[in-house]
């Protein structure tokens, strides 16, 4: 019971550790962050041909505390993962640590893709298209909350969209799915992909297409991904057993 007892809070000292350890580094790129905030916001309203709108004194200070948050966040999304990993690293087998470490770069990399992408190429065409689609008839005014959601809404869920081969590999690690059910199930996943990308894209076919063929690749990927891991486990499984 003793012994029990002294593996918890050995346990409980570890963890508080990790977490003091996220807590500061995500203090220190927020004071980081809120040093350049002018520059960071200036940079991120640059494609518009319009100042934004605040409605209060107040409302100034809140959105430079909410993209210095907002940037400090993800900065520490990797030392986060590899913190995660440090503290359940003792319980991992060798191969297993090798494995998830190799999880967190990946997935870091993928995150900073799907960002990019819902950034740099879905943004601009919803964003032209529906201010072409008022125009002459408003007055377009944004106010920095309506904005900077509007933005968050159009590159948020491509971050997590381009995760799914990872996902896959990892699901195909626990035996939850295999490559041929990928590969069976494909043109229902396809069907999936043009709905979802015609909701989220303006309405005209070459938004459509620079939609869709990036999420299509990313299965494709998957699915080779899925092989591959597939394989191994079952090539380990064979020399396990002989």
């Amino acid at each position: 019971m003793i012994e029990e007892n002294m593996n918890m809070l050995d346990h409980l000292s570890e963890l508080r550790k990790r977490i003091i350890i996220v807590l500061g580094s995500f203090i220190l790129f927020f004071v980081l962050s809120f040093i350049f905030v002018r520059d960071i916001y200036e940079w991120l309203i640059k494609d518009l041909d319009m100042q934004l709108t605040v409605l209060g004194p107040l409302d100034i200070i809140w959105i430079f505390f909410s993209i210095a948050a907002l940037i400090a966040f993800s900065i520490t999304i990797p030392i986060l993962l590899f913190q995660i990993w440090l503290f359940v690293r003792p319980a991992l087998t060798s191969s297993e640590r090798k494995v998830t470490l190799m999880y967190i770069p990946a997935s870091v990399i993928l995150f900073l893709a799907g960002l990019s992408f819902g950034y740099f190429v879905v943004l601009p065409l919803v964003l032209n298209f529906l201010l072409g689609l008022g125009e002459g008839m408003f007055q377009t005014m944004f106010t920095p909350d309506r904005y900077f959601e509007f933005v968050l809404r159009m590159t948020v869920p491509f971050s997590f969209l381009f995760e799914l081969p990872l996902v896959v590999m990892f699901l195909t690690s626990l035996g939850l799915i295999t490559p041929f059910g990928l590969r069976k199930n494909r043109k229902y996943a396809f069907f999936a992909i043009v709905v979802i990308s015609v909701l989220i894209s303006p309405p005209d076919f070459i938004s459509d297409i620079l939609v869709i063929i990036p999420l299509i690749l990313l299965y494709e990927i998957s699915i080779t991904l899925s092989s591959l891991v597939y394989r191994k486990k079952h090539r380990e499984a064979n020399q396990l057993s002989q």
